[in-house]
């Protein structure tokens, strides 16, 4: 039987929650409807008899809602477990931690990947656009379901910021504080720049096949290309500077060919 340290919230498990069944679909910022909405989520902590201990954590770009402990058969802990526990910043002990994935995901809530009710098929390409108000909304169902109409807290980085962020417009009666990490109220137009170029790399692909590759090979080359990209916006000049600088790779001079002589050439195809 596996054995954890004090400070570890031990195995846990997915839970799922579902709602806007018709006629009370999700109304989308795009306009569009979506009804049948699954939402999974993780718990840890207790919550209190009057409800008034409840944080909310939303996830990044590629997380989900494991964010803490342990699945049966991981290796690794959730993405946040260094922070999610008793006598960790966020103190299982005192407080009850909600962390949920984002509509539009894969990762278990209703996204591209989900079963399609009209067709029987994945959606695809033909799932609807989704904002991060969007996901906000959909997270604030989840919310009202746990009875709790006023968080202690939420708290996010990166795109879990902007969840943050839209919640404390949306929603600023539900909750006495937000912790906004490493984030921004609207994109840039050179984020707007580099996220379409990770979007044409990943379209270039021979495998794209119109988005309909469920059951199919996936682009993997042109994902691994834009998550390159990605990783490009996630580190300002100076911190490669301070990570990388100009450090060849395992050799002492340039090659003068097509392999990749530096370290920072090196982390991106690792990172793809």
């Amino acid at each position: 039987m596996r054995s954890f340290n004090e400070n570890s919230v031990g195995f846990v498990e997915t839970q799922f929650y579902s709602c806007c069944e018709p006629p009370n679909e999700l109304i989308l910022s795009s306009g569009e409807k979506l009804e049948s909405i699954t939402i999974a989520y993780e718990t840890y902590g207790t919550l209190s008899e009057d409800k008034n201990n409840a944080i909310l954590i939303f996830h990044a770009l590629t997380g989900d809602a494991h964010a803490a402990g342990f699945h049966k058969g991981d290796k690794k802990p959730g993405w946040w477990d260094n922070m999610i526990g008793p006598n960790k910043a966020f103190n299982t002990e005192k407080y009850f931690i909600i962390c949920s994935n984002v509509i539009g995901s894969c990762q278990g809530s209703t996204g591209p990947s989900s079963i399609d009710a009209k067709t029987g098929k994945p959606y695809g390409l033909s799932f609807p656009i989704v904002t991060i108000n969007d996901m906000v909304i959909a997270q604030k169902h989840l919310i009202d379901h746990l009875g709790i109409s006023k968080l202690m807290s939420i708290a996010g980085g990166s795109m879990g910021g902007m969840q943050a962020l839209s919640w404390s417009v949306l929603f600023p009666e539900s909750i006495a504080s937000a912790i906004i990490i490493a984030t921004n109220t609207i994109h840039t137009p050179q984020q707007i720049a580099f996220h379409e170029v990770a979007r044409q790399a990943i379209k270039a692909d021979p495998d794209w096949q119109n988005g309909d590759y469920y059951g199919k090979s996936i682009p993997a080359r042109g994902l691994a290309v834009a998550r390159m990209m990605g990783h490009i916006t996630y580190m300002s000049d100076k911190s490669m500077q301070e990570k990388f600088g100009r450090r060849l790779q395992d050799k002492e001079k340039l090659g003068y060919d097509f392999s990749s002589d530096f370290e920072i050439e090196n982390y991106l195809k690792h990172r793809g």
